[in-house]
């Protein structure tokens, strides 16, 4: 881990766009998984095992609905855009087969479903900040699962939102609306 960290240490702190930032990185060939978010650049962590689980469970709910067969995709640890200075990459982000193919062209999507699991290192703030990054996106619906307390909150805007546990029944819609399953499913 102090390798990590030396390693962060060490990124360049002068960027101002994620331009600048994907030109540096492909420049250095540097590995790994990072958010671009007004000059800070942000890395993502890995999975933990508790989190694979979590995301399988949600990737094969998935593979079973319309938009699945329609060539839609929910992927993990993709880049999602948020505009020329903020780069997010959510757990798991939705993404249409057209968005999917329109990349061929060289635009930068960005997601209209992005799915979070609450990790030990973020804070409230960082859960507002990326919540607030997605809804300026375009996005339609986030989730947030945290997995210490066995909820979901639903944001349908950067300043509504609705928690979910126990027996209560999550839906996707209006994006995915045949994504839908009981709480406890996922932390079964």
């Amino acid at each position: 881990m102090v390798q990590l960290e030396t390693a962060i240490e060490t990124l360049p702190t002068h960027f101002q766009t994620v331009d600048e930032f994907e030109r540096w990185q492909r420049a250095h060939g540097r590995d790994g998984s990072y958010e671009f978010v007004r000059g800070r650049i942000i890395e993502k962590n890995d999975m933990k095992q508790e989190e694979f689980l979590l995301l399988r469970f949600l990737i094969r709910l998935f593979l079973q609905t319309e938009a699945h067969k329609r060539g839609d995709e929910l992927i993990p640890e993709m880049d999602s855009y948020v505009d020329g200075v903020r780069k997010r990459r959510p757990d798991l982000a939705y993404f249409t087969l057209e968005q999917i193919e329109d990349t061929r062209t060289g635009n930068r999507q960005k997601t209209r479903f992005a799915i979070e699991i609450l990790s030990d290192s973020e804070s409230y703030q960082d859960v507002l900040d990326k919540v607030q990054d997605y809804f300026d996106a375009g996005a339609e619906l986030v989730w947030y699962v945290i997995p210490g307390n066995k909820k979901i909150n639903v944001y349908t805007s950067a300043d509504r939102s609705q928690a979910y546990k126990g027996a209560d029944l999550i839906s996707a819609a209006p994006v995915l609306p045949d994504f839908q399953f009981r709480v406890d499913q996922l932390f079964a």
